[in-house]
């Protein structure tokens, strides 16, 4: 009872307050005199910070033993809760001042485990509009799986007298530009696709973090576009170490004999963008008639190439083989023959007409010899 009466004089003395009003706050904390000046305070009290007298043995009403613990203000017991947010902003020092004032400093952040920062990552990418994808649960109509073939192709006639009917093929929108990433977060740190490793904690993968947590396309991936579009698919590996993925299969693509041949020619690859331009400069060596009929020869190579090629009806067959040496300039030395399919036929006069060959919108085979 005097431990009660002694904790409700210095409630008084320290706050002011009525002692009605002091006895319901100590009341409501258990007659604990720290605890019952935190609630007055937060429930309206002077803002000012207040330096509390040293509790005396005989005021201590709980406990087992004395504390060395001393109520400095009231802000101490009011932020206690808060101390968990200020260990994520930094540890907070105090310098200089007197017991009202000084001057706060607060430290470096504490770094954030590898865990921590991949739900970083995914909370922020949600946050802007990701979406969480189950690919297991995706359904069949939205595999896309390459089709075989999408090209054109030629109707052969029933009679030989009936000439072949070209059959265009579907288009396809082209999208060689848009770009497909697969974003993997892993224990230790990061890959793109099938690519090495990069840790969270290197400097130079700090912009393309930071550009993932807000939600944005980081810089090298849009660059990788040359302004089509990207997709990028983050999987969530944290608990699992980077595991480096198998080699790709490529085909080959150097040079060879070809077999079959009385006195084989070597035959090479040339890259997709000499062979483009040499297609494009055979094709405009054909000079075209717009007022005369015009037809199309699919042209089958014997490297497994294709070409199609527009003549005009009186272009002769020696101008087709003309325009395979100059869209194959590794075929001018190579000795090749002409045949028509279905029936095979060998074209030994290549002073004839397309029409008087009947090769109109026909298929033409090139073989070597």
């Amino acid at each position: 009872m005097a431990d009660r009466e002694e904790a409700l004089r210095e409630f008084v003395a320290v706050t002011g307050a009525e002692e009605e009003r002091a006895r319901f706050f100590l009341e409501s904390a258990g007659w604990d005199l720290q605890i019952a000046l935190a609630s007055f305070y937060e429930d309206g009290g002077d803002e000012d910070i207040l330096t509390l007298p040293q509790p005396t043995p005989s005021s201590i009403s709980r406990g087992t033993g004395a504390s060395d613990h001393r109520v400095t203000s009231f802000r101490d017991l009011v932020h206690a809760q808060e101390e968990d947010d200020e260990e994520e902003e930094g540890q907070r020092f105090y310098a200089g001042g007197s017991e009202r004032s000084g001057q706060q400093i607060v430290g470096p952040p504490r770094k954030k485990s590898p865990n921590e920062l991949v739900e970083d990552l995914f909370k922020g990418a949600k946050e802007h509009g990701a979406v969480a994808v189950d690919r297991t649960a995706k359904s069949s109509g939205e595999t896309s799986k390459p089709k075989p073939f999408a090209g054109g192709g030629y109707r052969l006639g029933a009679t030989p007298e009936e000439e072949s009917a070209y059959v265009a093929g579907e288009r396809r929108p082209s999208s060689s530009q848009d770009v497909h990433v697969v974003l993997k977060l892993w224990k230790s740190g990061f890959s793109l696709d099938s690519g090495e490793l990069r840790s969270y904690q290197d400097p130079s993968n700090a912009q393309f973090l930071d550009d993932i947590r807000r939600g944005e396309v980081p810089a090298e991936l849009r660059r990788l576009a040359l302004g089509g579009q990207v997709n990028l698919d983050m999987e969530d590996h944290r608990d699992e170490e980077y595991v480096k993925p198998k080699s790709v299969f490529r085909a080959f693509t150097g040079e060879g004999l070809k077999l079959g041949s009385t006195a084989p020619q070597v035959m090479g690859t040339s890259s997709p963008a000499q062979q483009a331009e040499n297609e494009a400069k055979a094709s405009s060596a054909i000079v075209i008639d717009e007022s005369e009929p015009i037809t199309n020869i699919q042209i089958r190579l014997a490297d497994g190439g294709r070409l199609v090629q527009k003549f005009n009806h009186s272009h002769r067959i020696r101008d087709i083989r003309l325009f395979i040496v100059d869209a194959r300039p590794a075929m001018a030395a190579t000795s090749f023959v002409l045949m028509t399919t279905f029936p095979n036929k060998e074209l030994t006069d290549e002073n004839q007409t397309l029409k008087e060959a009947n090769l109109l919108n026909a298929v033409i085979v090139q073989r070597l010899t």
